[in-house]
């Protein structure tokens, strides 16, 4: 890795003096920290998770996407004024895996860990803000199937269930005056997760912008068999590689690595030309038993 840009080193050395640093350099502060709009909601579990860490009680009669609507905007509102006055800092992938590098800083990977057993940073420590649902009663399995139903078959996006123990469990190993930096995949969870944290009274908190689908493979040293760009795909989409950051890894892989995907499909086509040649086939066998 590369020497940090002097900024960034500049922004590490007052970090654990935040009233300080902002005095000396204000000027400098708002131009590198001025984060880009929130992303748009992807989640359901993020909306859910807006009213789990300060959001408003939807009333009974309306609608459920109104009110899960409502609860996000009133959370991003609430996510960019803690980002906006500096109690929650803001770091880019690269800067993160800097001041991960050269600091004493924790850094907290909050992704549930279907995605993170695919690719995480080496050392960091890992407590999911949501985690994959494990549930087996009527309810969790007809939310599992309606996910199912309703895309997950093809996106991979498990049914999730929110970690009710996170700010305990983020206690019992850091105390609230740690340094640490919070990632997710794509930035939502973990500016929920700062914001969580933030309310139980910690106090140096630095959020990754974009996550590590923004990050490139040497922003941090990883550990896994996924590059971090993939670790938040899965379904038929990633099997046959009809994902856009799939498509964007071949561009830089080349033809081996969109052979690859080039034969699972003809693959998957052969085998659906053979289920149904055989189905032909069973069909009419079926029928003359019928009629004996």
């Amino acid at each position: 890795m590369a020497a940090p840009p002097l900024s960034l080193a500049r922004r590490l050395a007052g970090a654990s003096h935040p009233t300080t640093a902002a005095a000396a350099h204000s000027s400098s502060r708002s131009r590198h920290l001025r984060p880009r709009p929130l992303p748009s909601k992807r989640w359901s579990g993020v909306v859910k998770m807006g009213a789990a860490v300060g959001g408003g009680q939807g009333g009974g009669e309306e609608e459920e996407e109104t009110r899960q609507a409502k609860e996000m905007a009133a959370a991003r509102r609430r996510w960019e004024t803690l980002i906006r006055e500096q109690k929650i800092k803001t770091l880019t992938p690269r800067e993160a895996g800097y001041t991960f590098k050269l600091t004493d800083k924790v850094l907290l990977d909050v992704r549930p860990s279907n995605e993170r057993q695919k690719a995480w940073v080496k050392g960091s420590t890992w407590i999911p803000v949501f985690d994959v649902d494990t549930s087996s009663d009527l309810n969790g399995l007809s939310k599992k199937a309606f996910s199912f139903v309703m895309g997950g078959w093809w996106s991979g996006i498990s049914t999730m269930s929110f970690n009710k123990n996170f700010v305990q469990q983020v206690q019992e190993k850091f105390s609230k005056d740690t340094d640490i930096i919070l990632v997710c995949q794509k930035g939502l969870r973990s500016i929920a997760a700062s914001e969580q944290l933030y309310n139980a009274g910690f106090e140096n908190l630095f959020w990754v912008q974009g996550g590590l689908e923004a990050a490139e493979e040497e922003d941090f040293e990883r550990e896994g068999s996924q590059p971090f760009k993939l670790a938040g795909i899965g379904g038929v989409s990633e099997f046959f590689g009809w994902t856009d950051q799939q498509r964007a890894q071949a561009a830089k892989e080349g033809w081996g690595y969109r052979l690859l995907f080039t034969g699972r499909l003809v693959g998957a086509i052969v085998l659906a030309d053979a289920l149904f040649v055989g189905a032909q086939s069973i069909g009419p066998l079926l029928q003359q038993l019928q009629s004996r």
